[in-house]
């Protein structure tokens, strides 16, 4: 599908239909993809398992970016600039009110984490995890409200509540289970279908979600475009069939993961570690980097107006 959409223009070319329609050839490939695998020799497909661990982390990385852009966008629509004049104090103030929400959501969630899987000194690893945790939410509070970033806590309160939540899948997906409180020892297949619906949910709306992985500003669209680039679409969703491929797995190509249960292991709770600390860093890095620049900027000044210096800053 990425190879035959890509560099759609127009709603009349026939790719376009290709995309939108023809369900029954569609079924037919999907029924010949899933049957095919069971033909190819074992060599082949423990190949595409190294590949598609790759794939999986270019997903991760993708959904990543796409989380920091909304919840950039959601941080200024509901505290705006002063010159934006529409209901500005009613949207500032709610604002305000959802910003603490989510960092009282934070807070908590690092309470229960504690209380429930860090209740005994042998869970170290977990007492490690959550801590880094609670470090990383007060490093993103002071720095957004830096009086040379000034970001204010809406943004940092979502990306709190974000990191958070990947702290606790990190540790749920590991199987030290002594450190497991037995009111939160939940059959995994309870939560087998609604972690494929919020993969789905996160992979269409990444391959829907083609501004923030612009380099450059496009041309004004015509009546006439596509809505969205088909191929990037296509290719976000075959890098979430990797990403699915893994979680299936654990990521662990050697070993049978357990009948019903999804991204369970120590493999698994390491990537989602890793992914929590790298969402922290590219998101301390965005509200840093315009003061860093700004910095650079003024070193290397030779006659520049104040100007110029905002305008290189703003790009």
């Amino acid at each position: 599908m990425f190879l035959t959409t890509v560099k759609t223009r127009k709603l009349c070319e026939a790719r376009n239909s290709w995309h939108s329609g023809w369900w029954g050839l569609k079924s037919i490939l999907l029924l010949v993809s899933m049957a095919l695998p069971f033909l190819l020799p074992s060599e082949f497909v423990q190949i595409y398992g190294e590949i598609a661990r790759i794939g999986a982390g270019i997903f991760l990385f993708l959904q990543l970016v796409s989380v920091v852009h909304f919840i950039t966008w959601w941080s200024h629509y509901w505290i705006p600039d002063e010159e934006i004049k529409h209901r500005y104090w009613q949207r500032r103030s709610l604002g305000i009110f959802m910003s603490t929400l989510f960092y009282v959501a934070s807070l908590c969630g690092v309470v229960y984490m504690y209380k429930s899987y860090a209740s005994r000194s042998s869970c170290s690893l977990n007492i490690f995890f959550i801590t880094w945790t609670a470090i990383l939410l007060a490093v993103m509070m002071a720095v957004s409200l830096h009086p040379k970033v000034n970001r204010g806590l809406l943004s940092s309160g979502i990306m709190a509540s974000y990191i958070v939540f990947l702290c606790w899948c990190a540790i749920r997906s590991h199987t030290q289970l002594e450190c497991f409180f037995a009111h939160v020892l939940v059959r995994l297949d309870k939560g087998f279908l609604l972690a494929i619906f919020s993969i789905v949910i996160a992979a269409f709306s990444t391959g829907i979600d083609t501004k923030c992985f612009q380099f450059s500003k496009n041309k004004e669209g015509q009546e006439d475009a596509v809505p969205y680039n088909y191929g990037f679409f296509h290719m976000v969703f075959s890098l979430g069939a990797m990403y699915f491929a893994m979680l299936f797995i654990s990521w662990d190509l050697n070993n049978s993961a357990r009948k019903w249960s999804i991204d369970v292991g120590w493999a698994s709770t390491w990537v989602k570690v890793i992914n929590e600390w790298f969402a922290a860093t590219i998101y301390l890095w965005i509200l840093i980097s315009p003061v860093v620049r700004q910095n650079k900027v003024m070193d290397d000044n030779d006659g520049t107006t104040p100007q110029e210096i905002a305008d290189f800053v703003m790009v």
